[in-house]
């Protein structure tokens, strides 16, 4: 039976790790959080990084636009939040309204306040391996790995899905730790020949059930990314139940990933401060 990536404890320990940091060096991080429209499941992801800031002591504001405020408009707040020596962290929940030019507003963040990690000045970084923020997710799963102290050094890593959220910078990050690394995608051929080989597979799709036992090598570490919501809850990319039997460790949904990532956004933030004020 799998030993479980436990998200929610580690995340809870990473919350106070942040909160004594900023107490032990009086740093008061301010991350604003800019939401378009009235998505709910936006409002969710909002509500609850609103709430993790309050238990590290990270000052949250929250600027709420209007569907059709229009994208000048957002970018000019934007340009404000930039130029605010009290924000250090800006985020803008996505996905944007139609009408809106995702990348646009991604860049005109300034990289140094770019807590997602999604500027191209730090998407290049983490190619380089010199970077200074790294993407939410793919972070919370490195932890997750790193506190059980499993090794990735010449380890065959497969990730499934090749998204510029996930993906692709997983991929990256698991390369920069001398892994050997395979990404899958909709167009690979016999996607289960591929996960076998795999010491450890991530999985981010947004699939339910597409990852079953008899595509995990026996003691294999399996990272469940995906987010399927159904009439009973929320649901990984991973049949869990079945692959826990096999796996060495299997990370649940939810309870695992999720957790993980607002986690590192706190991280980020107060990376971004002290960076800002060169600590």
């Amino acid at each position: 039976m799998a030993q479980i990536l436990d998200g929610n404890a580690l995340s809870r320990r990473i919350l106070a790790e942040v909160k004594a940091e900023a107490v032990e060096k009086r740093l008061d991080p301010g991350l604003a959080v800019i939401i378009v429209g009235d998505n709910p499941a936006s409002r969710v992801y909002v509500d609850n990084k609103k709430k993790d800031c309050k238990k590290c002591g990270i000052r949250s504001e929250e600027f709420t636009l209007a569907v059709d405020a229009g994208e000048e408009k957002l970018l000019a707040l934007i340009e404000e939040l930039n130029n605010r020596p009290d924000i250090h962290g800006i985020l803008v929940q996505l996905p944007l309204p139609p009408g809106y030019s995702q990348d646009k507003v991604i860049q005109s963040i300034s990289p140094q306040k770019d807590v997602d990690a999604f500027h191209l000045f730090n998407v290049g970084r983490i190619f380089t391996g010199d970077y200074g923020f790294l993407p939410c997710t793919p972070a919370g799963v490195l932890r997750l790995l790193d506190e059980q102290g499993i090794e990735l050094q010449g380890k065959h890593c497969v990730v499934v899905g090749h998204s510029n959220i996930v993906g692709k910078p997983m991929a990256m990050m698991f390369l920069n730790r001398n892994a050997t690394v395979t990404i899958c995608h909709v167009h690979t051929k016999d996607l289960k020949a591929q996960t076998l080989q795999a010491d450890v597979l991530v999985v981010a799709v947004g699939k339910i059930g597409l990852i079953t036992a008899d595509m995990v090598k026996p003691g294999a570490v399996v990272v469940d990314v995906g987010i399927n919501r159904t009439d009973s809850g929320i649901c990984g990319d991973v049949d869990f139940e079945a692959v826990e039997k096999i796996a060495a460790y299997i990370s649940p949904v939810p309870g695992g990933v999720g957790p993980m990532t607002r986690a590192m956004l706190m991280v980020n933030t107060l990376t971004a401060i002290k960076n800002l004020e060169g600590l």
